[in-house]
Formats: structure tokens, C-alpha cells, sequence
């Protein structure tokens, strides 16, 4: 298979913390963004965030800003969604996708290498 690989996702309490991974598999993300988005249950799938390969990170929902943390691992090829102080409303499929070039956009026509998606469930 020639796309991205993620894992990590589970069931995690309020207030508690999961670490998303993100692992090329078949691709490189050498040289490309790679961004996360997720689809909670019954909505549209929305832009979380990306990285370039600079190195920089843009956030596209206000409500994870501060508690989500994008980072990479060009040795490992893989990216990474550290989620802290989960709430209920985080719950959804969350997937990784390699960008069209080296830069980050929050539009899902901007990426055509994606995952096939990891749950995370936020419950007590």
C-alpha cells in the first residue's frame, strides 16, 4: 500500500492525553507538508492542522489550539498529533495525509496521499 499509516488513537478520558502517529508507508514525506484532519459522527471532515517542511504549523480549529501539537520525525519519515487535555467533543476519526508539495494548506484538495484513519473517543 503506498499511503500513510496512522496509530494511537483509543479510548482516552476527559482531561487525559494521546499521541497520533503518522508513518509513511510505500511514500516519503520527505520534502512534502503532511496534515491532520477528523471526522466526528455526523459532521464534515475538518483541517486540524499540518506541518511543512520547514517545520512550521498552522491550526485550522480554534477549539484544539493550545491543547494539539504537530510535530515531525524526518529520520523516522513520520509526523505526530500530540492531544492534550482531550474533551468530549475531540472524539472523531482522525487522519494524516501528505500534502501535494513541500507547503501546508487547510483544503483536502491540497493533499492526495491519505490514511486510512484511527478512532480517538474521549469518554468517561
Amino acid at each position: 500500500q503506498v499511503q500513510p499509516v496512522e496509530s494511537g488513537g483509543g479510548l482516552v478520558q476527559p482531561g487525559g492525553s494521546l499521541r497520533l502517529s503518522c508513518a509513511a508507508s510505500g511514500l516519503t514525506f520527505s520534502h512534502y507538508a503532511v496534515g491532520w484532519f477528523r471526522r466526528a459522527p455526523g459532521k464534515e471532515r475538518e483541517f486540524v492542522g499540518a506541518i511543512n517542511w520547514a517545520n512550521d504549523t498552522t491550526y485550522g480549529v480554534d477549539a484544539v489550539k493550545g491543547r494539539f501539537t504537530i510535530s515531525r520525525d524526518n529520520a523516522r519519515d513520520s509526523v505526530y498529533l500530540q492531544m492534550n487535555n482531550l474533551k468530549p467533543e475531540d472524539t472523531a476519526v482522525y487522519y494524516c495525509a501528505r500534502a501535494r508539495d513541500h507547503t501546508w494548506s487547510h483544503s483536502m484538495n491540497a493533499y492526495n496521499y491519505w490514511g486510512q484513519g484511527t478512532q480517538v473517543t474521549v469518554s468517561s
